[in-house]
């Protein structure tokens, strides 16, 4: 019998004797424990969906019909566990809590998917590794999705079993005071957070707010009056000796700096069911370099950067939230480690295969806090993603996140230079985080393409996972390593590009777009069974022309140039809200 092919792939699975054909009996729902409404009907709306088959929901009133699904409690199992039996007459789901017993109906679902309706005789026993498993996207480097688009990422993400939703934001929520930073944008609206917090407490997601609170806020310091809360209104130099002339993080010592962070937290936080909340504080490079130089020579930059930190917490305390927070800066003052408040969330991230979570997670497991491991999904500058470093990546966080007790796994998907990777190149390695939040040991040995065929794309040709995760290693073909980019992507995103002229052959140029074509010459072959699945092509597609673009860059070699923008123009708008749009394309238009 072929093996079930599940997403993620679950801790323990047993095949047994026999299957069960659901079209060849009436077929029938029991909830035996009276309080699992909402998965009983989520599994009679997925008979309907993939078999046509009409099931029929029992309550206790009907105790003498025999049930073909039960559902069931078990409180011995963990909250978010579950066991799935399925043989010959019957298919019993049990869930720890109502979380597992959802997880168990994913689960069923997935067999449902492959099998049709010859499920296999199975027993399922599953349990995450990490209790919180979530996904961060970027909202504020330029694209911001439509709402649509949200509730169709909701729905991916909840069958992957993960279970928290974070949006970062920088200037991209509509704060009622604060137009002018935000209104050209398409920001979020306090009714649409509410309604997509709602869509994904159905899914069992929490929804967590996400404003970054220190630096990485030029899009609002640009602006007047806010330019006057800035550390350094006219400029500063980055860690890499790159010169940015607009200011970047808040001037930590002018009170007006917490007393805006404390109006966007009281007009944010209650949009959210949630108790917590990530105020970001990462990157502050500009920190010491202008109104805090004074102090920061006197105190120390890190006490100046812990001093303005601990201010955020007592204003996200009186809200009676939980503050998550980027780790990186504090880590640079271990010494001050010890002083973080008992119930802060670090959050340890790194996007390099050989980022050190071995040596960064004890630092916040030995201080006796709670803290997460916050890997990513590589497609950010590099437009078709570096499927080999995500891999790794991901499996990193997750070992060292395991062997230091850390509380919760989050995936992140950045927008950095115009956001330029479709939704489509986020899939695989979104999934690849997820199923390795769930259960390391069983999906780092699973079939990744062949769970993106089943789960994600839903190609029966087996095309588009081996596709996606092909398109991901072409960057490879250049024999150029940067940090956190692909030679693909500054060979577009550059002005001038002759130091990537000088240091790629141009033998190696051809070779990477040979590759490219081979791995596209796949994609007609594919047979999607997802309701996006053209637009899932397009973005593929649309994909590879940018890095085609690239190319002939590199090359000296003319391109339409004027065909690609309107090209990415409308894969743009069909995912995403039009602002932001123009400041991404203004990165596409430059002189070579």
């Amino acid at each position: 019998m072929t093996l079930p092919i599940l997403l993620p792939a679950p801790r323990r699975l047993a095949l047994e004797q026999g299957a069960i054909a659901l079209r060849d009996r009436h077929c029938a729902i029991h909830d035996a424990s009276g309080a699992c409404a909402a998965t009983a009907h989520r599994i009679r709306q997925d008979l309907r969906h993939e078999l046509r088959v009409e099931a029929e929901l029992l309550d206790d009133t009907d105790k003498g019909r025999a049930a073909t699904i039960l559902l069931q409690l078990d409180p011995d199992l963990p909250a978010q566990g579950y066991i799935l039996h399925i043989t010959p007459r019957h298919i019993a789901l049990t869930g720890g809590a109502q979380a597992g017993l959802h997880y168990a109906a994913l689960t069923l679902r997935q067999l449902v998917r492959q099998f049709r309706d010859a499920l296999p005789a199975c027993r399922i026993e599953d349990a995450p590794d990490f209790p919180v498993r979530g996904v961060m996207l970027d909202i504020s480097r330029d694209k911001v999705p439509t709402m649509d688009t949200l509730f169709r990422l909701v729905d991916e993400l909840s069958e992957w079993k993960i279970n928290r939703l974070e949006l970062y934001t920088e200037h991209t929520f509509a704060y009622r005071n604060h137009r002018a930073v935000w209104e050209h944008a398409d920001p979020m609206t306090a009714d649409e957070m509410r309604e997509l917090d709602a869509f994904c407490a159905a899914r069992h997601i929490e929804l967590v707010p996400n404003q970054n609170c220190f630096g990485h806020l030029h899009r609002w310091l640009k602006h007047e009056p806010y330019r006057a809360l800035a550390e350094c209104p006219d400029g500063f130099m980055t860690p890499w000796g790159e010169w940015r002339d607009q200011p970047f993080s808040l001037n930590p010592l002018d009170p007006r700096s917490i007393a805006l962070v404390e109006e966007l937290l009281a007009e944010l936080l209650p949009n959210f069911a949630s108790r917590n909340v990530n105020v970001g504080c990462d990157e502050t490079f500009d920190l010491g370099q202008g109104r805090s130089r004074e102090a920061c020579e006197r105190d120390g930059k890190g006490r100046v950067y812990l001093d303005f930190l601990l201010k955020i917490h007592r204003a996200v305390s009186q809200h009676g939230r939980t503050m998550h927070f980027w780790g990186d800066i504090i880590l640079n003052h271990p010494e001050l480690i010890g002083e973080l408040p008992r119930d802060v969330v670090p959050l340890v991230w790194g996007y390099e295969a050989n980022h050190p979570f071995a040596a960064q997670c004890p630092q916040f497991a030995d201080a006796g806090l709670p803290f997460f491991v916050c890997p990513g999904t590589s497609t950010w500058n590099s437009v078709l993603g570096r499927t080999d470093n995500a891999l790794a990546n991901l499996e990193n966080a997750a070992e060292n996140g395991l062997a230091n007790g850390a509380s919760g796994m989050l995936i992140t998907s950045w927008g950095d230079h115009g956001h330029w990777q479709p939704y489509a190149v986020d899939l695989l390695p979104l999934a690849a985080g997820a199923a390795r939040a769930w259960c390391l040991e069983s999906n780092r040995r699973a079939d990744l393409a062949a769970q993106c065929d089943g789960h994600v794309f839903r190609d029966d040709s087996r095309t588009l996972g081996q596709l996606a995760h092909d398109l991901g290693l072409v960057y490879r073909e250049t024999g150029h390593t940067l940090h956190n980019a692909s030679a693909l992507f500054r060979l577009i995103s550059q002005r001038d590009i002759e130091n990537l002229k000088s240091a790629i052959p141009e033998e190696s140029l051809r070779a990477a777009r040979a590759r490219l074509r081979e791995v596209m010459a796949r994609l007609p072959s594919a047979r999607s069974a997802r309701e996006d699945a053209a637009l899932l092509m397009e973005e593929f597609r649309t994909a590879a022309h940018l890095v085609e673009y690239g190319l002939a860059r590199g090359l000296g070699e003319p391109y339409d140039r004027a065909s690609l923008i309107a090209e990415f123009r409308s894969q743009w708008l069909a995912r995403n809200r039009a602002g932001g749009l123009e400041d991404s394309v203004e990165k596409l238009i430059h002189d070579a």
